[in-house]
């Protein structure tokens, strides 16, 4: 069974997340997005919140799990049994990173990364960017997923 971990604090979820999720799911036969716990991060939304929101737009897809995680990726990886990290690149300087991220992974966990360059249309949406617009009372929904929302 091919199974690939799409990991982020994902705070919010974006349309650029769930496009990553989209294209990458005929690829495996599960996906785990893996909610990173992540205290020294100033988030908009609690854990318990941004899992059950992105399971909600997954609830009707078999092959997604969404699950929150407070240790390595790789950990969470090993536990569930995938051989594949699932990472976006928007960027040379996201595709630096991860790349860092991706030869760590594999020296200290043999997980491999595949990565999906963003799509043109969406290089410029980031969890950051969406959380400033809401701090400044802005619209964001054209940056969210239909079926999420930042209402509680």
């Amino acid at each position: 069974m091919k199974i690939g971990i799409f990991a982020g604090s994902f705070d919010p979820f974006t349309i650029g997340h769930a496009s990553i999720v989209r294209r990458a799911l005929p690829l495996f036969d599960k996906i785990v997005i893996g909610v990173g716990i992540n205290e020294r991060k100033n988030l908009m939304l609690n854990t318990d919140e941004k899992v059950k929101k992105i399971a909600l737009l997954y609830a009707n897809e078999p092959k997604i799990e969404v699950k929150a995680y407070s240790d390595l990726t790789v950990s969470l990886a090993h536990r569930e049994h995938a051989q594949y990290f699932i990472k976006g690149v928007r960027s040379i300087k996201d595709f630096e990173y991860e790349r860092e991220q991706a030869d760590i992974n594999q020296q200290i966990g043999g997980i491999e990364t595949l990565f999906l360059f963003t799509e043109p249309e969406l290089a410029s949406i980031s969890s950051s960017l969406v959380r400033e617009l809401v701090h400044f009372g802005e619209d964001v929904s054209r940056f969210l997923p239909k079926g999420y929302t930042l209402k509680k």
